[in-house]
């Protein structure tokens, strides 16, 4: 599988994040073979937040870890943090606090990446500073990114923290892609021509900073997948035929159609199942040209001017 230089920060990583939001039903054993699996794929990167399984799934990722000595130098691990019930807090004690939980609960002495989860608007830029730097300089965190955040937000942050924000998650799929829509349809009156999230994907171009694409299949907020969807039967149609032709699945064209965009974004995939994790996974192989590419975007619905 393909590395990534992650905001050409010299961390590199899987170019396919494998997301641990649903392994709270697994075993021990179970999510020791599926981890094997994803490292035998290429994966290195595994990316956990505090509020997945109200924790669990952190603490049964380190219960893993600690049955497989030597397993955490061998993979890079990334978490979230500040999404509480009903609000966030980017607070230097609720920071600081969520870090030491997130490490106890994995077991490990360190992230590679600590990311905040979502935008909050009490934030003070001078106490997420405080907190990163003492994360930095006890060696507890790495590095640093945000989740969710348009580009004036992420200029806020930086004009305090000083600390390279490496990553930005954003829901990104074939049919979520505002961030490209208002770039192309610039200049109409188009609906996808309103930029929602301030030029966030050409922003985080100029500024080195890698956007992890969450939610790869979902299309709406978590309204449910489109492969396979009766709702999208166009759109089916040419992820199936240039799937048949390059001999993948659906899915594994969907993640190529992310890959492909020369952003060079990496994405997380959350799938439990060990077979359709190695098919996701064939995606990092696979080269779509740019009128296929451009044919997937348009039979998804989206307009060129």
């Amino acid at each position: 599988m393909k590395k990534i230089d992650i905001g050409k920060s010299g961390f590199k990583a899987s170019e396919i994040v494998l997301g641990c939001m649903r392994i709270n039903k697994m075993s021990v054993e179970e999510l020791s073979n599926y981890v094997g699996v994803a490292m035998e794929e290429g994966i290195t990167l595994f990316d956990h937040a505090d509020i997945y399984g109200r924790g669990y799934c952190e603490e049964l990722f380190g219960k893993m870890l600690t049955s497989r000595p030597g397993l955490r130098d061998k993979i890079q691990i990334q978490s979230k943090c500040a999404i509480r019930p009903g609000y966030y807090d980017f607070s230097k004690g609720h920071i600081l606090d969520s870090v030491d939980g997130i490490l106890q609960r994995l077991r490990t002495d360190y992230l590679d990446l600590l990311i905040l989860h979502r935008p909050d608007t009490l934030m003070e830029p001078e106490e997420v500073a405080e907190a990163f730097d003492v994360l930095q300089s006890s060696g507890k965190v790495r590095n640093f990114g945000v989740s969710n955040f348009n580009s004036m937000q992420i200029e806020l942050l930086k004009s305090s923290v000083k600390q390279p924000l490496i990553v930005n998650q954003m829901q990104f799929s074939i049919m979520h892609c505002g961030m490209i829509n208002s770039g192309i349809q610039t200049n109409t009156l188009f609906e996808g021509s309103l930029d929602r999230d301030g030029s966030i994907l050409e922003y985080c171009r100029l500024k080195n900073i890698t956007l992890q694409a969450w939610s790869p299949f979902q299309y709406g907020f978590f309204e449910g997948v489109f492969i396979d969807n009766d709702k999208f039967p166009e759109l089916n149609t040419v992820l199936g035929r240039i799937a048949k032709e390059k001999g993948v699945s659906k899915s594994a064209i969907a993640v190529a159609w992310i890959l492909r965009h020369p952003a060079k974004m990496q994405t997380i995939v959350g799938t439990t199942n060990v077979e359709r994790l190695k098919d996701i996974c064939t995606a990092s192989n696979i080269e779509l040209s740019r009128p296929e590419w451009y044919e997937i975007y348009r039979a998804a619905g989206n307009r060129l001017p």
